[in-house]
């Protein structure tokens, strides 16, 4: 359990750094941040090879780290240096790691959901035993394209694996405003898809959920849909805690459900059960803060990228 505990305090820490950077201007470009949905990439990630396909969509960071935990490939990234997973040029939502698994993330809603359907249904082909995970929020299940995916993944009997992180807003509208209930999972039982509503907070709930669907998929090509239920701390984009562009956020609601911290609830029933303590979570906490701060200032030190290089990826039509 202290993997998991450690796994999810570097992950909120490289978040809170970011969103640091981003208010003091260092990070040019947006950034979506995931703070307080931390259990939800880690349960999932610790089932995983590097040989499985994932994709995520704009707040991935969780995600990429979940299965790389390289701090400073990140941090380069957002800074727009060419050491990012991206060579610097795909920034906070453009991120990949092909050795780890992780093909790719985009800021078009659903925009990956129909490609990890096309990985998981290569694997199936290639019978290599491999799966596909998609991951997307509440608000992509309003697009069209994630039902096709469904249907297709259950006739198909595709080895895939829909993660969906229901916040409970798309972008700036909370659900009650755009879906007659506020839960996910109704939509996988409308395509025979297994699945199962979890907390979202509870890292060990999601661990054991999704890796009994994983230990199923790879022995029987077949989808199955995971609903977390959880918050963001932040607001759709940058730093703040507010309140995006008029629609309140209701401040009780934040605060309870920073009661509901993944992390510290974690860290809590560890001491509880006396397989841990305040001093070792303090030392860990210490780790966690020197693992940032050495990345942060390599990633500051990393040239940009060659300014020859900027029109090499863009496809021009004569």
């Amino acid at each position: 359990m202290e993997d998991f505990l450690m796994s999810m305090s570097v992950i909120r820490a490289a978040e809170i750094k970011i969103a640091e950077a981003k208010k003091n201007g260092l990070i040019k470009g947006p950034v979506h941040l995931g703070v307080g949905q931390e259990a939800i990439a880690v349960g999932v990630s610790k089932n995983l090879r590097n040989t499985d396909r994932i994709f995520g969509a704009h707040r991935s960071h969780s995600h990429i780290l979940g299965v790389d935990n390289d701090l400073h490939k990140l941090f380069a990234e957002v800074l727009g240096r060419n050491t990012g997973f991206s060579a610097g040029m795909g920034g906070s939502m453009h991120l990949a790691s092909k050795s780890k698994g992780f093909l790719g993330s985009v800021p078009i809603v659903t925009g990956t959901v129909p490609l990890a359907l096309g990985a998981g249904l290569a694997s199936k082909l290639q019978k290599s035993g491999d799966i596909a995970i998609s991951y997307l929020g509440d608000g992509a299940t309003e697009e069209g394209v994630f039902h096709e995916s469904l249907n297709f993944a259950r006739v198909s009997n595709i080895p895939i694996l829909f993660v969906v992180e229901n916040n409970l807003f798309s972008s700036h509208m909370h659900m009650s405003l755009r879906q007659p209930l506020n839960t996910i999972n109704r939509f996988a039982k409308a395509h025979e898809i297994e699945t199962k509503l979890v907390d979202g907070n509870d890292v060990l709930e999601i661990y054991r959920t999704s890796s009994e669907f994983i230990r199923r998929m790879r022995l029987k090509p077949e989808p199955y849909l995971i609903e977390a239920i959880t918050y963001r701390w932040f607001g759709h984009v940058d730093w703040r805690e507010d309140i995006d562009v008029g629609v309140a956020r209701s401040k009780k609601d934040l605060l309870n459900w920073k009661k509901r911290d993944p992390i510290k609830r974690l860290s809590d029933a560890m001491i509880n059960n006396k397989i841990w303590t305040i001093e070792n979570q303090n030392t860990l906490d210490s780790k966690v803060d020197e693992l940032i701060d050495e990345n942060w200032e390599k990633a500051l030190k990393d040239d940009f990228p060659d300014r020859k290089s900027l029109l090499d990826n863009v496809f021009k039509y004569d």
